[in-house]
């Protein structure tokens, strides 16, 4: 091979096929050539196994080619950039999907409790509440109007206790009358002995329950009462009785009264529950000042 064509070559990547006296098969060494000795007939060639040195007379070949890289580069960071976008939106959806999941337990959490407060409260209304008994007239000396009227009533089966004091009493004849209690009016039945229509409003009184009852009060009467939390606290809790007691007098005063053949009805409604509804008729004759309506 010609001095020439050798020197072109250094340091450029080649291709050398060589082949020893003897042997049937080629080799093949790839590598930089760094330099030509003709003199002593060797070339010096930098190849991945190191610099090395092969003998000019067992070259068959050089072919010049280019040098493969061992890895891939990353050809201007766009690959980099790529990464880093998926990796924003990753994490954007991890965000996004933790805050639903926070907002989906605290919908669920609240719409518990409302679940809860709704059914609690709505048990308490459909099992709580007032029963009438009995409703009672008390007529004039002659026997022609009801002038005063009690309304016996008790809690509900299975209902929770009941303040007293914030019950209404609706009363409809010709008008409509809503009553509130006068807390000053509650007694207990025994008080003195008495009948229920003439019970003193403490004891050795000259001055009954209905003494100058106004149009838009009620007394009470604790007929059963064994705590006393009727005539202590106006509470009424499980077997408890008691009277309502209303001046018709005053709620009906263009007929100083109940005539006879007349009707009055209403409601009693507790704070809390369901409410007492009654509607009564008088009879055609008095013939007793104790008159039974229910």
């Amino acid at each position: 091979m010609e001095k020439k064509y050798m020197e072109r070559l250094i340091g450029k990547y080649c291709k050398i096929v060589t082949k020893e006296p003897g042997e049937d098969r080629a080799n093949v060494v790839t590598g930089i050539l760094e330099d030509v000795d003709y003199k002593d007939g060797f070339i010096l060639i930098d190849s991945s196994q190191g610099l090395g040195c092969l003998r000019i007379n067992t070259i068959v070949a050089i072919k010049p080619g280019k040098r493969r890289p061992k890895h891939k580069d990353i050809k201007n960071d766009e690959e980099a950039l790529v990464g880093i976008g998926t990796l924003i939106v990753f994490i954007a959806m991890i965000l996004v999907a933790a805050i639903a999941a926070s907002v989906i337990i605290q919908t669920s959490e609240q719409l518990q409790q409302r679940a809860q407060s709704v059914g609690t409260q709505t048990i308490r209304e459909v099992s709580s509440g007032l029963m009438i008994e009995d409703i009672i007239g008390y007529t004039n000396e002659g026997k022609t109007k009801i002038e005063y009227l009690v309304i016996a009533i008790r809690p509900r089966a299975g209902s929770k206790d009941i303040d007293l004091s914030m019950i209404t009493l609706s009363i409809q004849n010709s008008n409509l009358s809503v009553l509130t209690l006068n807390t000053s009016r509650v007694i207990n039945v025994n008080t003195d002995n008495k009948s229920v229509f003439h019970l003193p409003l403490s004891a050795g009184s000259n001055y009954t329950i209905y003494h100058n009852l106004s149009q838009g009060e009620f007394a009470l009467i604790a007929t059963h009462d064994y705590d006393s939390s009727i005539t202590n606290t106006l509470g009424m809790n499980q077997g408890d009785r008691a009277y309502i007691m209303v001046n018709l007098t005053a709620i009906i005063p263009d007929e100083s009264g109940l005539g006879v053949r007349k009707s009055i009805s209403g409601s009693i409604l507790p704070e809390v529950g369901s409410s007492g509804v009654y509607d009564v008729t008088s009879p055609s004759v008095y013939t007793t000042r104790v008159i039974d309506l229910w």
